[in-house]
């Protein structure tokens, strides 16, 4: 993702319960994108090559420290993203099992213009008056390249995470809300249904979950958070051949709406997270990505 002055339509999905879904830009024809079972499989390789993003932390960034919740696949992710011992073979390998989720391209395209793009990124949240922890690794992947008439375009791959995260304090806030399980709270960034990857812009949601909450209780549910993105410095080509890019981006103008489907705590939720607000939030990440184009994937 190159974050430039270029202007061009999103690529606009609008289908928040399938984060994998596809359309082209400028071509109003939508599609399936590659499985969910190919892309936990590439979060898993990320796990299984203990991958880290061992680079500077991006500007803005908000002080947190890793947190999670139980489970053995969350766990196995986050101490993956956690290690430090990895080299720029095993993060290319684990990035390039995201190649999986590469998308069918646009009819009439040339496939040798058209490159595919999996990127991995490490945010940090800050929502209202809340700072959250490190999120889990995000692993996203999109196609772009120029459309039959010539104009830029792209296409959605897909996007999956390593689970929620754990926020200290829980529902209250407090040290009774870390000592009771049922007062849990978590929460997981989502695909908001568009992004523009020559802007650097995305729509976002946050989803909490917690014993005392209702599925889809959710930050963003009906209208997403719409982020613009920008660079912290400058990329780091680690590798060129194959590419192995790092990056670090932010964005600390977003508005962030009241959390909604919650059921009777989204009272207590909206105080707890100090929620709806039209500034004073951050979202920043360290990343990195690789791509192919589609005369070389297969």
């Amino acid at each position: 993702m190159e974050i430039d002055a270029t202007t061009m339509p999103r690529t606009d999905h609008r289908c928040p319960s399938d984060p994998v879904g596809t359309v082209a830009v400028g071509t109003g024809r939508a599609g399936r994108g590659r499985t969910r079972r190919a892309g936990l499989a590439a979060v898993a390789a990320l796990a299984a090559t203990g991958l880290a993003l061992a680079v500077p932390a991006a500007a803005h960034a908000a002080d947190a420290a890793p947190s999670g919740p139980s489970g053995a696949a969350t766990a196995t992710v986050r101490a993956s993203a956690a290690s430090a011992a990895r080299t720029p073979e095993a993060e290319l390998a684990a990035l390039e099992a995201g190649y999986a989720d590469c998308p069918e391209l646009p009819q009439g395209v040339d496939p040798a213009r058209w490159r595919c793009e999996v990127h991995l990124a490490t945010p940090r949240l800050r929502l209202g008056a809340a700072d959250l922890p490190v999120l889990h690794p995000i692993l996203m992947v999109h196609a772009e390249g120029p459309l039959a008439d010539g104009t830029p375009g792209q296409v959605w791959g897909g996007w999956h995470s390593g689970g929620p995260t754990a926020v200290p304090g829980g529902l209250t806030g407090t040290p009774a809300g870390d000592r009771s399980p049922l007062l849990g709270l978590a929460v997981e960034a989502e695909y908001g249904g568009a992004s523009d990857f020559y802007t650097g812009t995305m729509d976002m949601r946050f989803r909490l979950s917690g014993p005392l909450l209702p599925h889809g209780c959710t930050v963003g549910r009906s209208t997403p958070v719409s982020m613009h993105f920008q660079r912290a410095g400058s990329s780091e080509w680690v590798s060129r051949n194959p590419p192995l890019i790092h990056f670090s981006a932010y964005d600390d103008t977003f508005a962030v709406p009241a959390p909604e489907g919650c059921g009777p705590l989204t009272g207590l939720l909206s105080r707890r997270l100090g929620l709806p607000v039209a500034g004073g939030n951050l979202l920043s990440y360290d990343a990195s990505y690789t791509f192919r184009t589609y005369d070389r994937l297969h």
